[in-house]
Protein backbone atom coordinates (compact mmCIF):
# COMPACT_ATOMS: atom_id res chain seq x y z
CA UNK A 1 0.00 0.00 0.00
CA UNK A 2 1.25 3.48 -0.83
CA UNK A 3 1.55 6.35 1.58
CA UNK A 4 -1.26 8.85 2.09
CA UNK A 5 -2.03 11.06 -0.89
CA UNK A 6 -0.65 14.60 -0.74
CA UNK A 7 -3.18 17.24 0.30
CA UNK A 8 -4.30 19.77 -2.30
CA UNK A 9 -2.99 23.22 -1.44
CA UNK A 10 -5.53 26.02 -1.79
CA UNK A 11 -4.77 28.38 -4.67
CA UNK A 12 -4.84 32.14 -4.24
CA UNK A 13 -7.06 33.84 -6.83
CA UNK A 14 -5.29 36.07 -9.34
CA UNK A 15 -5.21 39.84 -8.67
CA UNK A 16 -6.99 41.06 -11.83
CA UNK A 17 -9.93 38.66 -12.30
CA UNK A 18 -10.05 37.19 -8.76
CA UNK A 19 -10.29 33.70 -10.29
CA UNK A 20 -8.49 30.58 -9.05
CA UNK A 21 -8.66 29.03 -12.52
CA UNK A 22 -6.50 31.87 -13.88
CA UNK A 23 -3.90 31.17 -11.17
CA UNK A 24 -3.96 27.48 -12.07
CA UNK A 25 -3.46 28.33 -15.74
CA UNK A 26 -0.59 30.72 -14.95
CA UNK A 27 1.07 28.09 -12.72
CA UNK A 28 1.12 25.74 -15.71
CA UNK A 29 2.34 28.50 -18.02
CA UNK A 30 5.18 29.46 -15.66
CA UNK A 31 8.79 28.48 -16.37
CA UNK A 32 11.62 28.43 -13.78
CA UNK A 33 9.38 29.81 -11.02
CA UNK A 34 8.88 33.14 -12.81
CA UNK A 35 5.25 33.69 -11.85
CA UNK A 36 5.15 37.45 -12.47
CA UNK A 37 6.46 36.86 -16.00
CA UNK A 38 3.79 34.21 -16.56
CA UNK A 39 1.08 36.60 -15.32
CA UNK A 40 2.38 39.27 -17.71
CA UNK A 41 2.25 36.82 -20.63
CA UNK A 42 -1.29 35.76 -19.72
CA UNK A 43 -2.65 39.30 -19.28
CA UNK A 44 -0.94 40.46 -22.51
CA UNK A 45 -2.47 37.51 -24.34
CA UNK A 46 -5.96 38.38 -23.06
CA UNK A 47 -5.45 42.01 -24.11
CA UNK A 48 -4.47 40.81 -27.61
CA UNK A 49 -7.51 38.50 -27.72
CA UNK A 50 -9.67 41.49 -26.75
CA UNK A 51 -8.13 43.54 -29.57
CA UNK A 52 -8.52 40.75 -32.16
CA UNK A 53 -12.10 39.68 -31.38
CA UNK A 54 -13.57 42.85 -29.89
CA UNK A 55 -14.99 40.72 -27.06
CA UNK A 56 -13.84 40.45 -23.44
CA UNK A 57 -10.56 38.49 -23.49
CA UNK A 58 -11.33 36.75 -20.19
CA UNK A 59 -14.69 35.44 -21.47
CA UNK A 60 -13.10 34.26 -24.74
CA UNK A 61 -10.41 32.44 -22.71
CA UNK A 62 -13.04 30.71 -20.54
CA UNK A 63 -14.96 29.72 -23.68
CA UNK A 64 -11.75 28.39 -25.28
CA UNK A 65 -10.96 26.35 -22.16
CA UNK A 66 -14.49 24.90 -22.20
CA UNK A 67 -14.15 23.99 -25.90
CA UNK A 68 -10.85 22.16 -25.30
CA UNK A 69 -12.04 20.23 -22.21
CA UNK A 70 -12.34 16.49 -22.96
CA UNK A 71 -15.24 14.34 -21.76
CA UNK A 72 -13.73 10.90 -22.31
CA UNK A 73 -10.24 9.52 -22.81
CA UNK A 74 -8.65 6.15 -23.48
CA UNK A 75 -6.61 4.35 -20.84
CA UNK A 76 -4.30 1.44 -21.55
CA UNK A 77 -5.08 -1.82 -19.78
CA UNK A 78 -3.22 -5.08 -20.15
CA UNK A 79 -5.49 -8.12 -20.34
CA UNK A 80 -4.20 -11.60 -21.15
CA UNK A 81 -1.02 -10.47 -22.88
CA UNK A 82 -2.74 -7.88 -25.03
CA UNK A 83 -2.97 -4.16 -24.33
CA UNK A 84 -6.37 -2.58 -24.90
CA UNK A 85 -7.26 1.09 -25.14
CA UNK A 86 -10.29 1.36 -22.89
CA UNK A 87 -12.50 4.47 -23.02
CA UNK A 88 -13.14 6.06 -19.63
CA UNK A 89 -14.81 9.19 -18.26
CA UNK A 90 -12.38 11.93 -17.25
CA UNK A 91 -12.43 13.11 -13.63
CA UNK A 92 -13.50 16.77 -13.28
CA UNK A 93 -10.12 17.87 -11.90
CA UNK A 94 -8.26 16.05 -14.69
CA UNK A 95 -10.53 17.61 -17.35
CA UNK A 96 -9.35 21.06 -16.34
CA UNK A 97 -5.72 19.96 -16.11
CA UNK A 98 -5.77 18.40 -19.57
CA UNK A 99 -7.44 21.40 -21.20
CA UNK A 100 -4.96 23.82 -19.60
CA UNK A 101 -1.95 21.69 -20.55
CA UNK A 102 -3.14 21.25 -24.15
CA UNK A 103 -3.84 24.95 -24.59
CA UNK A 104 -0.37 25.89 -23.30
CA UNK A 105 1.47 23.09 -25.13
CA UNK A 106 -0.03 23.90 -28.52
CA UNK A 107 0.45 27.64 -28.07
CA UNK A 108 4.15 27.01 -27.44
CA UNK A 109 4.33 25.03 -30.68
CA UNK A 110 2.65 27.82 -32.68
CA UNK A 111 4.46 30.32 -34.88
CA UNK A 112 4.62 33.81 -33.46
CA UNK A 113 6.88 36.47 -32.05
CA UNK A 114 6.18 36.28 -28.34
CA UNK A 115 4.51 33.72 -26.11
CA UNK A 116 1.67 36.22 -25.55
CA UNK A 117 1.04 36.31 -29.34
CA UNK A 118 1.07 32.53 -29.59
CA UNK A 119 -1.21 32.09 -26.57
CA UNK A 120 -3.63 34.71 -27.89
CA UNK A 121 -3.74 32.95 -31.26
CA UNK A 122 -4.43 29.56 -29.70
CA UNK A 123 -7.11 31.00 -27.38
CA UNK A 124 -8.94 32.66 -30.29
CA UNK A 125 -8.69 29.47 -32.37
CA UNK A 126 -9.93 27.26 -29.52
CA UNK A 127 -12.84 29.62 -28.83
CA UNK A 128 -13.90 29.27 -32.48
CA UNK A 129 -13.61 25.48 -32.31
CA UNK A 130 -10.42 25.17 -34.33
CA UNK A 131 -6.68 25.07 -33.64
CA UNK A 132 -4.36 22.32 -32.44
CA UNK A 133 -5.68 22.09 -28.86
CA UNK A 134 -9.26 21.65 -30.10
CA UNK A 135 -8.05 19.06 -32.63
CA UNK A 136 -6.37 17.15 -29.79
CA UNK A 137 -9.68 16.99 -27.92
CA UNK A 138 -11.45 15.77 -31.05
CA UNK A 139 -8.76 13.10 -31.59
CA UNK A 140 -9.11 11.88 -28.00
CA UNK A 141 -12.89 11.67 -28.38
CA UNK A 142 -12.49 9.85 -31.72
CA UNK A 143 -10.10 7.32 -30.12
CA UNK A 144 -12.59 6.68 -27.32
CA UNK A 145 -15.39 6.22 -29.85
CA UNK A 146 -13.32 3.82 -31.94
CA UNK A 147 -12.49 1.70 -28.88
CA UNK A 148 -16.04 1.64 -27.50
CA UNK A 149 -16.10 -2.13 -28.04
CA UNK A 150 -13.61 -2.57 -25.18
CA UNK A 151 -15.66 -0.53 -22.70
CA UNK A 152 -16.71 -3.73 -20.89
CA UNK A 153 -13.07 -4.15 -19.71
CA UNK A 154 -13.46 -0.99 -17.63
CA UNK A 155 -12.58 -1.37 -13.96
Amino acid sequence: MRKAQAKKRPLAPDPQYNDKLVTRFVNNLMWQGKKSGAFNIFYDALAKVNKQTGEDGYEVWKNALANVTPGVEVRSRRIGGATFQIPAEVRPDRKISLSIKWLIRYSRERNGRSMADKLAGEIVAAAKGEGAAFKKKEDVHRMAEANKAFAHFRI
